[in-house]
């Protein structure tokens, strides 16, 4: 619902309604949940125990920001990258199919904007495109994943879709997501055809004769932020590291919006150890499987020490370097 925003992985944000269900781990720490429910009280948030919510539709005036933006995008000469629904789920079961609709004719009508579909109900997505009819060429589609479970049953749901791109947040990222080549490994262009290639039933086929099966094109990590009552799990870095790594030897970008409340602690941060001065931030161990110990436990295996000292602080950098890459759209 921003003509701008800070999120570095898009340009503006749009939100068709408000209101969602959490359904995993990454939902814990929802900041829509908080800012939406806890402090403005507009909607009832959904989850276990407490039912499915509520779902309120935004503002008519809204629902025409994107038509200003596509026109002046138009005249940039530019194709600026749409959040569509931070503070809901466009493939939410809840939601009522009408306004669906109403959002892909929306994004139809707006071929300059490139509008990032991000869904932690992947396997939602053809039935629901189904049902509305049809698909805009200007989506993408992208998945949470915060973890390996997550990763081997979202990730396999984005299979053999072809939008403008595939994308994934890890965000918060709370594992290390093990080997992702099943799913970097292939075509991250799906739209594209150069040369010699040609669809045949939605499935593209290359030059040399052989099918080009799509891959997630474009990766997206961060750490975790304290929302409320929720305070933030750490991120161990390797597990940034590991994302990072395999992106950039398959090719595909790769950008790192956050490292969240937490950082590993180096001999530029002062901290403590034993838990008994107050003016320094108390360091723990952060093992690799994600687990948070005492300092002086000697059973962290490959364990390092991480200090919370909040998100402003511990920057974008990972490694010493910023990563922003952004997926290429013709």
């Amino acid at each position: 619902m921003a003509d701008q925003t800070l999120i570095s992985w898009a340009d503006m944000t749009f939100n068709p309604w408000v209101g969602c269900t959490r359904v995993s781990p990454a939902c814990d720490g929802c900041y829509a949940a908080h800012l939406m429910e806890t402090r403005m009280g507009r909607v009832k948030w959904g989850g276990p125990g407490v039912g499915s919510g509520t779902r309120e539709r935004t503002s008519a005036a809204n629902w025409r920001k994107p038509i200003a933006w596509n026109k002046k995008a138009a005249a940039d000469g530019r194709r600026p990258f749409v959040f569509c629904s931070s503070l809901a789920d466009v493939f939410d079961n809840e939601v009522p199919a009408d306004w669906r609709f109403d959002l892909f004719t929306l994004i139809e009508a707006t071929p300059n904007l490139v509008w990032l579909l991000l869904t932690k109900r992947p396997q939602n997505i053809v039935k629901m495109v189904k049902a509305v009819g049809f698909m805009p060429k200007n989506i993408a589609f992208g998945t949470t994943i915060e973890d390996r479970e997550r990763a081997t049953k979202n990730l396999a749901s984005l299979a053999g879709l072809r939008p403008l791109f595939l994308f994934a947040s890890c965000e918060p990222l709370l594992g290390d997501l093990g080997d992702l080549s099943p799913w970097m490994t292939g075509d991250p262009h799906t739209q594209r055809r150069l040369e010699g290639e040609r669809f045949e039933r939605g499935i593209k086929i290359g030059a040399d004769g052989w099918a080009k099966l799509p891959a997630v094109g474009w990766w997206i990590t961060g750490g975790e932020t304290d929302q409320g009552s929720h305070k933030a799990r750490p991120t161990h870095p390797d597990w940034f590291r590991n994302i990072r790594d395999q992106a950039l030897a398959h090719g595909l970008a790769y950008h790192h919006k956050q490292n969240g409340e937490w950082i590993a602690a180096t001999e530029e941060h002062e901290y403590d150890t034993s838990r008994g001065n107050a003016g320094k931030p108390p360091a723990f161990i952060v093992a690799t499987d994600g687990t948070v110990h005492c300092f002086d436990n000697k059973h962290a295996v490959g364990g390092i020490p991480m200090i919370k000292i909040g998100k402003k602080l511990s920057g974008r950098e990972l490694d010493g370097v910023t990563h922003d890459a952004f997926p290429e759209v013709a």
